[in-house]
């Protein structure tokens, strides 16, 4: 038995009966890190000796190591944002995620790549090298939580922490046949995570399964002192939602979302899965959401806006690299956000944009008064290869067109995978809710995989 291949609720079930320790655990995923990871460079830091405190063996994750993104502060550990600015950063406290997980009885066992500062969809973006798909070393993991999804696809990890600004959970989880969520806005604290753009950034978990998933959001979930904009209101038990009856619930197909320009295998995938949902008793229902068409121009215009403000605070003074370090998409996005919002063009285009972004929360309030979930792809496109769009970032950004609208209206959304490409690529769909409604997302996810089944493991040779 390969205690890496494990779920999180059969690991917890081996401690309990006393079959395994933390420590056996423990040293599975690090042997199959140093294997592993030279050859996906999912990871940045892995911490080789666990933190552990038997004192949480009552805890829900106890024992149970996990990945953490790298753009969350660990107190002592090495935090970088896949960034040559913050190479050598030693975080002086604990991001808030971390904090809960650490009470939780979880164990960190690395920080993973992405693109650096959060800025891409590929983790091509990252100082530190390119992390690679475990399906398919010549192919992306997505992004910019690429090494998270890879770490956890390559069993390197039980769990994995990302943060998704415009799709960079549910892209990554996508393109590596994992479990991604997107919470809505507010229900996770963000404090401690290196920000791209704060009206967007959300953090959440990545997993091998949704129930796995809904077991560490429990976690995650709630008000933190640290954190205005998290609500105030406490979240449920998500994993005692699962197996509730899904029959008679509206799905919502917009039409905007399923048009030309999508791969013809992710269609045909997408539409095979949206027919097992129908079986299992959901009702399809057209909608629309007119202002789709708007939502990549208006991401671009607000995301870099916030970003060229959070990375103005990176300079030598306090981090002890001078901006020369920043990369090109860094560059790139600072220069764009502070044109944006210069004078005689803020209210020509931030303004602008702030107004659209209204308008497409609307779309979604009004859609959910006939329906009770969306149904959308979560990439027009299977995972593509390594260098394949790096030169080309409208290409590159066109790649989220399914994604940002979700982060500019707050509402939460669901990546779950559905199938493969004859390459054997993944394709994934993603269900998309009400605020605050994730216990919906997670059932109707939970029972499609008891019927498509739950995970399919890369063979990395």
């Amino acid at each position: 038995m390969n205690l890496h291949e494990l779920s999180i609720a059969q690991l917890t079930r081996l401690l309990e009966g006393k079959k395994t320790s933390p420590e056996e655990i423990y040293t599975s995923f690090l042997t199959r890190i140093k294997e592993i990871n030279p050859k996906i460079n999912a990871y940045l830091t892995v911490i080789n000796k666990p933190e552990l405190d038997y004192s949480m063996r009552d805890k829900p994750l106890f024992g149970i190591p996990y990945s953490m993104k790298d753009t969350y502060n660990t107190k002592g550990i090495r935090t970088t944002a896949a960034a040559k600015v913050l190479d050598n950063y030693i975080s002086p406290y604990d991001a808030t995620a971390y904090t809960k997980l650490k009470k939780a009885g979880a164990v960190l066992i690395g920080k993973t790549n992405c693109d650096a500062w959060g800025h891409g969809s590929s983790t091509e973006n990252s100082d530190f090298g390119p992390t690679k798909n475990p399906w398919n070393r010549d192919y992306v993991p997505g992004g910019s939580s690429g090494g998270s999804a890879a770490s956890l696809a390559a069993d390197l990890c039980s769990f994995s922490i990302g943060e998704d600004t415009g799709g960079s959970i549910r892209l990554p989880a996508s393109f590596c046949s994992v479990v991604g969520l997107k919470p809505t806005y507010g229900l996770v604290s963000r404090y401690g995570c290196i920000a791209y753009a704060s009206s967007l950034d959300t953090v959440g978990p990545m997993a091998r399964s949704v129930e796995d998933t809904a077991l560490v959001l429990e976690v995650l979930a709630g008000a933190d002192s640290c954190d205005a904009t998290t609500s105030q209101s406490k979240p449920p038990r998500y994993s005692q939602f699962l197996g509730r009856k899904i029959a008679g619930l509206k799905m919502g197909i917009p039409k905007e979302y399923f048009m030309k320009g999508m791969d013809d295998t992710v269609a045909s995938t997408i539409a095979k899965a949206m027919k097992d949902l129908q079986k299992l008793g959901v009702e399809p229902v057209e909608i629309s959401l007119p202002m789709t068409e708007y939502a990549i121009s208006t991401y671009y215009l607000i995301a870099p806006s916030e970003t060229s403000s959070n990375l103005a605070r990176y300079d030598g003074i306090r981090f002890g690299t001078t901006r020369r370090s920043f990369g090109a998409e860094a560059k790139r996005r600072i220069m764009l956000g502070t044109f944006t919002l210069s004078h005689g063009y803020y209210d020509a285009y931030y303004k602008k944009a702030t107004k659209v972004r209204t308008l497409i929360k609307n779309d979604f309030e009004n859609a959910f008064k006939a329906v009770d979930f969306i149904i959308a792809p979560a990439s027009p496109t299977p995972p593509f290869k390594l260098g394949e769009k790096v030169d080309d970032p409208l290409k590159m950004y066109l790649s989220d067109i399914y994604l940002v609208s979700v982060n500019l209206a707050g509402v939460p959304a669901l990546s779950v995978p559905c199938g493969f490409t004859g390459n054997k690529l993944p394709i994934s769909f993603q269900l998309i809710g009400r605020h605050f409604d994730e216990t919906t997302l997670l059932n109707i996810g939970y029972q499609y995989e008891q019927v498509h089944g739950i995970y399919e493991r890369p063979r990395i040779k």
